[in-house]
């Protein structure tokens, strides 16, 4: 029995990038992703949204 959980992290650095084909590689993963976290702002500064 395997009780690990595993997360996945999807970024984005500009609004015209699309964070879809990040998301669609999760499923060639050998194991089942638990929770996603996407971040869609810029590096730039540190004032982001917590969601």
């Amino acid at each position: 029995m395997d009780n690990k959980v595993y997360i996945g992290y999807a970024r984005v650095s500009t609004a015209e990038q699309n964070e879809e084909r990040q998301l669609v590689s999760f499923d060639s993963f050998p194991f089942q992703i638990s929770k996603v976290f996407i971040d869609k702002c810029s590096g730039k500064n540190m004032n982001r949204p917590q969601t």
